[in-house]
């Protein structure tokens, strides 16, 4: 891996992508009822368009979007709305949901939707078909993908990066994307593209992957201008601003867009699902998501239904074994402890992950011993260390205005490598949550 393109800092994890890289992706079946939370995106919650005893289609729209930063529901699965009700968040949270009973006689056909040939459409209404498709980022954020595509008029965009790292342990969803759709990925990346104007565009993938670059070098047609570039494995890869570094060579300002340098980064599943949305009509209602972990009889990499509650994800993958002492949604280092079965996988869920007593880091919290190993470890060079006694003694303003909060990305790097097992990234997460519930001057 010596001369690959990286970044500073990072860490390295293991990997255990073992257990699912090779396992093809197979279509899960549909539950008895799926739960669609009117918040699954960064941004305004959608506004429901359905009520109790209503008959919707598989890709019916059910919910539109509240706003510009804001996406379209559709219906996952063909059935009958039982209610619109407050329902278990991945994010801890009850929020607005629409329970949809699966009518299990139904042949779950996606409902027909016209849309245009692409080719045919101008550049700056590209982004409202896929906004009408409920399109967001795969890669975590579940950002709404039409926002990205319209980027601020002072600010062009002259390069796209696809992202294809998949930089968190476990997680493989990316990886059989690329293998089992390389031309999808392909016509998404000709459909951003046209919408952004531009020609150029760079793959980002890491070097744990050699079948995937081999795959995405096997079929880059020959008329696009798409580079192929293998990453260093290290965490993470994967974040926007590090891949940015180690693609263009350039950073982020703090407090600034990627569109601030040039660049515009896209999840390898964002592009191959905005391909879908124009060459089949179908809106953005399923994703393939893995499932792995030693606590999971049965891992896989599964298209699983968006609303599908956990529970029929784990008992269709064989359940859970007796040392089970955790479940993510994501990867070990950015995800989601999940505390009831009940909550419905979302947009953003790349991957659930059961996880065992050893391989979770169960350790008592000891003082901190100032070896400055979080330092090493940030990619944005911030000094966690302070942080964390500035988040303890709630002194939110310094920690905002002279540690940098806001340029915190919560990558984890620092709880991972923190000798004394102190939870530095949750301290960071939490000041957040408080900082938002503050009244605002």
């Amino acid at each position: 891996m010596k001369g690959l393109p990286s970044f500073k800092h990072g860490v390295h994890p293991p990997e255990n992508k073992d257990i699912t890289s090779g396992i093809a992706s197979k279509r899960f079946p549909f539950p008895k009822e799926v739960i669609l939370p009117l918040s699954q995106h960064i941004g305004t919650p959608a506004k429901a368009l359905v009520k109790a005893g209503d008959h919707v289609e598989r890709g019916d729209v059910i919910a539109e979007a509240a706003g510009f930063i804001s996406s379209t529901v559709h219906a996952t699965a063909a059935g009958t709305v039982k209610s619109i009700e407050l329902w278990p968040h991945p994010n801890g949270l009850m929020v607005p949901s629409i329970r949809i009973t699966v009518d299990q006689s139904s042949s779950q056909m996606r409902r027909n939707r016209m849309v245009p040939r692409w080719q045919d459409v101008k550049d700056e209404d590209l982004s409202k078909e896929i906004a009408k498709a409920g399109i967001v980022g795969l890669g975590g954020a579940a950002f709404p993908s039409h926002v990205k595509l319209c980027p601020p008029e002072d600010q062009p965009v002259e390069l796209l990066i696809i992202n294809g790292s998949e930089c968190e342990p476990y997680l493989t969803s990316d990886h059989r994307v690329m293998l089992e759709q390389p031309e999808m990925v392909y016509e998404g990346i000709r459909i951003e593209l046209k919408a952004l104007g531009i020609t150029r565009c760079v793959i980002g993938i890491e070097n744990n992957k050699p079948d995937a670059i081999e795959m995405m070098r096997k079929t880059r047609p020959a008329d696009l201008d798409a580079k192929i570039q293998p990453l260093t494995v290290k965490y993470p890869q994967g974040a926007e601003k590090m891949l940015i570094k180690a693609v263009m060579g350039r950073e982020v300002p703090s407090g600034a867009l990627p569109s601030a340098i040039g660049a515009m980064v896209q999840n390898v599943a964002t592009a191959a699902n905005v391909a879908a949305v124009f060459q089949t009509g179908h809106p953005l209602i399923e994703r393939i998501m893995t499932v792995s972990g030693r606590g999971i009889r049965r891992p896989g990499n599964w298209k699983i239904p968006f609303g599908t509650k956990l529970r029929d994800v784990i008992e269709h993958c064989g359940g859970m074994t007796d040392d089970t002492v955790e479940i993510l949604f994501g990867g070990p280092m950015m995800g989601q402890a999940i505390s009831d079965l009940d909550v419905p996988v979302l947009k953003g869920t790349g991957g659930i992950l059961v996880l065992t007593k050893d391989e979770c880091k169960r350790q008592d919290i000891l003082p901190c011993i100032r070896c400055g190993k979080c330092l090493e470890a940030c990619p944005i060079f911030l000094n966690p260390q302070w942080m964390k006694d500035l988040a303890k003694a709630e002194r939110f303003e310094e920690l905002v205005e002279e540690a940098h909060l806001n340029d915190c990305m919560l990558c984890g790097c620092c709880s991972f490598i923190c000798p004394s097992n102190i939870p530095l990234s949750q301290y960071f997460a939490m000041s957040k949550t408080q900082l938002r519930r503050l009244p605002k001057s």
